[in-house]
């Protein structure tokens, strides 16, 4: 968003490939993290279209210098019951499944560059099953330059009582099955989680680029207060390598 507002003339195409490692929790409310690593990749064809993993394929159909509305298609990454052993046995593995997302992003103006986003999801086709949506808004930091650029900013989440029902409730034939014995809970939909997020990139030379991704934040409702749920507060952290050409 930032890049269309300062630099009007778009690339044709924009590739950055690389190496990344990353920390998180093994699941939504555990205690435990797991790290891994893998290649990564951004492509984008003009300010039309867009292909990664964090924001799967998508189309911008909106598109101004401050603005840009879109869908995208994504996936959700499930859960299973060998990720956490006794702490999840006898519930039951989510599995991983394709979500659908509409979404938007706003600058406020070149002087106080605010990124404004919004977005829903739909998960389809088995899985969590449900509608999610996140609001959130970042900015750069001072001391941010060409050569190295930070970005702090809050964010909140919300979903329906079927997600939140599938990721942190507990039924009868659950409660029944799990060797922890969780009693049954049945959730309510509404705001599961607020954060803060942090983003850093140093430009070691033209192409090629180091970034970090930190991210904070606390469970809230029914997803705080499921048995299942260890820690409220999640931590994430991501390093990557990339290159990149346009």
């Amino acid at each position: 968003m930032l890049q269309k507002l300062f630099e009007p003339n778009v690339p044709t195409w924009r590739v950055d490939l690389g190496l990344a490692a990353e920390a998180e929790p093994v699941y939504q409310g555990a205690a435990a993290t797991r790290i891994y690593g893998g290649p990564m990749f951004n492509i984008r064809y003009k300010d039309l279209a867009f292909f990664s993993p964090g924001e799967g394929l998508g189309y911008n159909f909106l598109r101004g210098s401050n603005y840009r509305v879109g869908v995208s298609l994504g996936y959700d990454n499930g859960r299973r019951e060998a990720d956490e052993y006794d702490h999840l046995r006898g519930l039951g593995n989510i599995s991983l499944a394709p979500s659908v997302k509409l979404f938007g992003s706003y600058v406020v103006s070149k002087s106080f560059p605010l990124v404004i986003q919004a977005d829903v999801r739909q998960i389809v086709l088995g899985g969590a099953d449900g509608t999610l949506g996140d609001l959130e808004a970042y900015l750069p930091l001072p001391g941010s330059s060409k050569s190295f650029v930070m970005f702090l900013g809050p964010s909140i989440t919300w979903a329906n009582a079927s997600y939140l029902q599938r990721v942190f409730g507990v039924t009868q034939t659950q409660s029944l099955a799990s060797t922890e014995h969780y009693p049954v809970f049945n959730v309510e939909g509404g705001t599961n989680s607020v954060g803060l997020g942090f983003s850093a990139t140093k430009f070691l030379s033209q192409r090629w680029l180091l970034n970090l991704n930190a991210a904070y934040s606390r469970l809230r409702g029914s997803a705080a207060s499921s048995p299942i749920t260890e820690a409220k507060v999640q931590r994430g952290l991501s390093l990557s390598v990339v290159y990149h050409w346009e």
